[in-house]
């Protein structure tokens, strides 16, 4: 038997974990089951009836969900990537490096390596972002390669903070790791966030949608 950290309430691990993952794959929040009880579960306390790599998944989305778009942070290194909130990485670099809030320089919090905060690149030590982005032509020739690719490929970049997404299935209406929302085949704002957006193929959709409705 499972017991949910906070009111007690008991049930089985196979119930548990049919309604954490439902309410994980409904990007919800999962609560405990108990009629009229509020209490969320923990996740990291799930780890008895569920799939090590998927408690690893949720904390992390639940992570960014509790993180505002404007105070994320993403370790630049590709082997990395981790995501930390900016006064986080900032309290882990000053146990480190004494007044690093007079400076650019940051440590991530799970690889242990030095970045910059304001481009979001490696360490440049003497080097203005700038200069760094100028002289570092290698980078520059794997950016457009992978422009290049992403055009082959038709994926699409979001327009915030340029992370690359490839839909090989399911919706169109893509949510960004920093939080903005677009739409896949044309890249602007999603049609229900004040949008840009002016692809017929939603317009078509709701239409039908609306049709199946009225039948019902």
């Amino acid at each position: 038997m499972f017991s949910v950290d906070g009111c007690d309430h008991r049930y089985c691990f196979s119930c548990m974990k049919q309604h954490v993952e439902v309410k994980f794959l409904n990007g919800i929040v999962a609560t405990c089951p108990h009629e009229g009880c509020k209490i969320e579960i923990n996740i990291d306390t799930c780890g008895s009836f569920l799939d090590p790599k998927l408690v690893e998944i949720m904390g992390q989305h639940m992570k960014e969900a509790s993180i505002a778009a404007t105070e994320k942070v993403y370790c630049p290194y590709p082997r990395c990537s981790a995501l930390m909130s900016k006064i986080e990485v900032l309290r882990h670099t000053n146990l480190f490096c004494v007044g690093a809030e007079h400076t650019e320089e940051r440590k991530c919090m799970k690889g242990g390596f030095f970045f910059c905060i304001n481009c979001k690149a490696p360490c440049h030590h003497n080097m203005t972002c700038y200069d760094y982005s100028r002289s570092n032509s290698h980078n520059k020739t794997k950016d457009a390669m992978s422009k290049s690719l992403a055009k082959w490929k038709l994926w699409r970049q979001c327009v915030k903070c340029n992370h690359m997404f490839e839909l090989s299935e399911g919706c169109y209406h893509i949510t960004c790791r920093c939080g903005y929302e677009f739409c896949y085949t044309c890249g602007a704002l999603w049609k229900n966030k004040k949008a840009t957006c002016s692809c017929p193929i939603w317009d078509e959709h709701n239409i039908i949608r609306d049709q199946r409705q009225r039948r019902q």
